[in-house]
């Protein structure tokens, strides 16, 4: 019998288009796959189940669920929908859990649903795992199946964050704040934990809809604008978005401007440093700005860059010595608390160092950029067909430009797409999405009509036009 799709697991999981390729049938195969390889490691292991917010993610998950147990292994099925860095908490703290599965589509569009795996300390899997979960894929979904447990892994995992932040300086801060988590998973859970720690919300797009609204599950604009539209005009504080399964973060000030993820990377950094006195590796992709570099280097802290996906992050983290992750796209993860991305973390660390310092965001934000000078970012998606986009990664071999914008190119790293170092730590860097028919195209300098002119000149190099 023939496979009734291909399934390829890309930069965070498997994801698809519920009923084209993301069916029970090819779940079913993917959950088989996935309990083959967890039982080889761990006969009659413990496996965590959850599920996002999406159109019948619970349906899905119980199903994979079965298939899972139907190898041997214990599993555990959460009671309701929660965050993917709850589900992470959940398996790096029971001393019996082998690993996790996580059916989400994170940031995905609304017609998407994923499915992600756990190791046994909660972070992602490496490239190895999943390449033996796709080599154990049959061309038919299994029949056998097993039975599973519910359980709450919420609730312990909510406690733990609030045990993580200084619930005095964030009750101190008097805060009045929009969360908006554009109807994913972390839904009530941020804008509860706030209130219990005496922040005034205001939450919007806080009710089940799995089609998002119409919304994009991503916590960048314009997708957030209804957000900063109510922090200005009702003179609140601060915003913090999270996106589809709650473990990105995204936030604006006072005056309703946008703090891309770069500067909450920063900002959190330089918070664990100077305010709690952390120290350790800064672990940063190739898509994310200079300005983390810039503050490593004022705080005396190694760097290290990978590609694109919390993957590479995870495995060095794994290798020890590491203080914070973060992407360019807003996962960013302290393994203090667990080896992978928290956007609901991140939004209470935020509160915490306005509380700490006594400032708004956008001063944090001036005395951020007082230390590292300034840069401006931008990125843009390009969905394109897929002839164009095999032309486009047929031609990365070749691209050598000697200028671009008007500026020298003085580097080319061809790793992870093409990325071309400009003078005064401009780059720009052109790579496919891992998890979307897209190519993405992103720069960074120190002016914003720089970075508009090579936005320009990335997309003539993908699209040839």
């Amino acid at each position: 019998m023939a496979p009734t799709s291909t399934i390829h697991f890309g930069t965070d999981g498997w994801r698809a288009v519920i009923a084209d390729d993301f069916t029970y049938e090819n779940l079913r195969r993917v959950a088989d796959a996935a309990g083959r390889v967890f039982s080889q490691d761990h006969p009659g292991g413990l496996v965590l189940v959850g599920f996002d917010t999406r159109f019948e993610a619970g349906s899905f998950a119980a199903a994979a669920a079965e298939v899972l147990a139907s190898h041997g292994l214990r599993v555990k099925l959460s009671d309701r929908y929660l965050p993917t860095p709850a589900l992470c908490w959940a398996v790096a703290h029971d001393d019996d859990a082998i690993g996790g599965v996580m059916l989400t589509a994170s940031h995905n569009p609304a017609p998407y649903l994923g499915f992600k795996l756990r190791m046994e300390d909660g972070g992602a899997s490496p490239v190895a795992f999943t390449q033996r979960v796709e080599a154990a894929l049959l061309d038919a979904a299994p029949d056998d199946r097993g039975t599973f447990e519910t359980v709450d892994l919420v609730g312990p995992y909510l406690t733990a964050l609030k045990a993580f932040v200084n619930a005095d300086a964030i009750a101190a801060s008097g805060l009045h704040v929009v969360v908006d988590p554009l109807y994913g998973a972390g839904q009530s859970y941020l804008a509860e934990t706030l209130r219990s720690l005496g922040v005034t919300v205001t939450e919007i797009h806080h009710e089940l809809n799995p089609g998002f609204g119409g919304l994009h599950p991503e916590p960048i604009p314009p997708h957030i604008d209804e957000a900063r539209d109510l922090v200005r005009t009702q003179g609140l504080d601060a915003a913090f978005i999270t996106d589809g399964d709650a473990d990105r973060i995204g936030a604006a000030d006072r005056t309703g401007a946008f703090v891309n993820p770069h500067r909450i990377i920063a900002l959190v950094t330089r918070h664990l440093v100077e305010d709690r006195g952390m120290t350790g590796r800064i672990v940063k992709t190739l898509s994310t700005s200079v300005l983390v570099d810039r503050l490593a280097a004022h705080l005396g802290l190694e760097v290290v860059t990978t590609p694109v996906g919390f993957k590479w992050i995870y495995e060095e983290m794994v290798k020890g010595g590491v203080l914070l992750g973060g992407e360019e796209s807003g996962g960013i993860g302290i393994p203090a608390h667990v080896r992978e991305r928290d956007g609901l973390l991140m939004a209470l660390l935020l509160a915490e160092m306005m509380g700490q310092r006594g400032q708004g965001l956008a001063e944090l934000v001036d005395d951020l950029i007082a230390v590292t000078g300034p840069m401006e970012y931008g990125r843009i998606d390009l969905r394109l067909d897929t002839a164009t986009v095999a032309r486009f990664v047929a031609s990365i071999p070749a691209l050598a430009p000697a200028s671009l914008a008007g500026l020298e190119v003085r580097e080319v790293i061809r790793a992870d797409g093409i990325k071309f170092l400009l003078p005064d730590d401009a780059w720009l860097l052109m790579r496919t999405s891992g998890t979307e028919p897209l190519v993405r195209i992103y720069a960074e300098a120190s002016s914003a009509g720089v970075v508009d002119d090579l936005l320009a000149e990335g997309k003539t190099l993908a699209t040839g036009v």
